[in-house]
């Protein structure tokens, strides 16, 4: 007596099963990363004053330029665009903290000559406050803004 299972129908069911699982996989990794990652302009003017430039096209958000003043950077003359698709990139001056990059843009935050910025699709939050995402914008950040605690990396345990 024949058993039902044959190796031509075992080799079809596993062909559909890959097939609906790429599919399924390549959607969802479509769909968490349409948006683009968050881009930076880290630059510095011939005395090292030092500003970045924040950009996300897919959320209409170009040109919110952040000053440091105040402050010097010992690279000159500098202007280097940082985008954020990778986890934890290194920056030209300061540091990334934290970044969570499974659904772009993400979550990017820095701490940038001991100011604290987040990059969230919703708001720009610097130093603990919320202030609205305004294309074309200039924030001006001075030493007496910066946060008493510095910022730091969340605790371990968060899950990475």
């Amino acid at each position: 007596m024949k058993s039902g299972i044959s190796a031509k129908s075992v080799a079809v069911c596993f062909v559909t099963v890959l097939v609906l699982y790429l599919m399924v996989f390549n959607g969802i990794e479509f769909l968490n990363h349409r948006n683009g990652p968050w881009e930076v302009s880290f630059m510095s003017d011939a005395l090292g004053n030092p500003a970045i430039a924040v950009y996300q096209p897919k959320l209409n958000i170009s040109t919110v330029e952040i000053i440091f003043s105040d402050e010097k950077i010992q690279q000159t003359n500098l202007s280097q665009r940082v985008s954020f698709d990778q986890h934890l990139k290194p920056v030209p001056f300061g540091a990334v903290i934290y970044d969570d990059l499974r659904t772009l843009p993400g979550v990017v935050t820095f701490n940038l000559l001991g100011h604290e910025i987040e990059l969230l699709p919703r708001v720009l939050i610097v130093n603990k406050r919320e202030v609205p995402w305004k294309s074309d914008s200039t924030l001006e950040l001075s030493a007496a803004n910066k946060p008493a605690q510095p910022p730091r990396p969340p605790k371990s345990g968060s899950g990475r």
